[in-house]
């Protein structure tokens, strides 16, 4: 499963079942899990640890140190989960001890061609990062959150669960749940319906979400007046808590 023009480095290790295609480099301290195929031309190293299910494509650079200046060869690590598609061209880079020293991927993504990943960022669950999407360092996804292609995303920004970007979107500031963005800068646009009711939501439920949004953006309120309107949703519409925590845990101030 490991072709012989693949380099594997003293103190990888890789599953019984890992393919590994000719020209690749697995570095030491790299751990691979079973059923992941690493692609010709990828260059893995470490200290990363790569879970089961995995498929990475050429030409992409994964768990390479970070070109952040602050950076002084300080042991940090990535760790990528289950059932991720990378595909050709990808870099990620690890974190650094000024943040979580990790670069963290969760489960069930799609990161494709050209994305980037900056270090001590955290990549979510079933989450699509389109072409030539870039994350600076210390940015959070959601899970389900879409990215369209060439989205540029701030260093400290926050992207909520289930939001979009359209496509060429510059985010500085924090993405509240379930919002789509779009232009440059980022402008909060509507709730994005379509994702929403891909993923089982009721009618009844985005309909609510999409009054939430309205009082939210565009009734002129402050925002811990329009989340004071937003709580007394809760009982009939939890679904609404998510976008309230969202807003709440902004640091850098939302998208508006």
């Amino acid at each position: 499963m490991i072709h012989e023009a693949a380099i594997i480095e003293p103190g990888a290790r890789l599953a019984d079942d890992v393919t590994v295609g000719p020209w690749s480099l697995i570095g030491a301290d790299v751990e691979i899990g079973p059923g992941t195929i690493i692609e010709p031309h990828v260059v893995i190293r470490g200290p990363a640890q790569i879970g089961a299910g995995n498929h990475i494509y050429q030409f992409s650079s994964i768990g390479e140190s970070t070109p952040d200046l602050k950076y002084r060869n300080e042991p940090t690590r990535l760790v990528i989960g289950d059932n991720n598609i990378i595909r050709e061209n990808v870099t990620i880079h690890r974190g650094t001890v000024q943040d979580r020293s990790e670069t963290t991927i969760g489960n069930e993504n799609l990161i494709m061609a050209y994305a980037h990943i900056g270090h001590d960022s955290v990549v979510g669950n079933h989450t699509i990062l389109v072409n030539n999407t870039a994350l600076a360092g210390h940015v959070h996804v959601g899970d389900w959150a879409i990215l369209s292609g060439y989205t540029l995303v701030h260093q400290f920004c926050k992207i909520g669960v289930h939001s979009f970007s359209g496509m060429g979107t510059a985010i500085g500031k924090d993405v509240p749940a379930y919002v789509t963005v779009s232009g440059s800068p980022a402008e909060a646009k509507t709730i994005n319906t379509e994702g929403l009711r891909r993923r089982g939501f009721s009618a009844e439920a985005i309909s609510q979400l999409r009054r939430a949004f309205k009082i939210l953006y565009r009734q002129g309120l402050t925002l811990e007046l329009a989340l004071q309107r937003l709580e007394t949703m809760l009982k009939e519409t939890p679904e609404v808590q998510v976008l309230i925590d969202s807003v709440r845990a902004s640091e850098r101030g939302i998208v508006r």
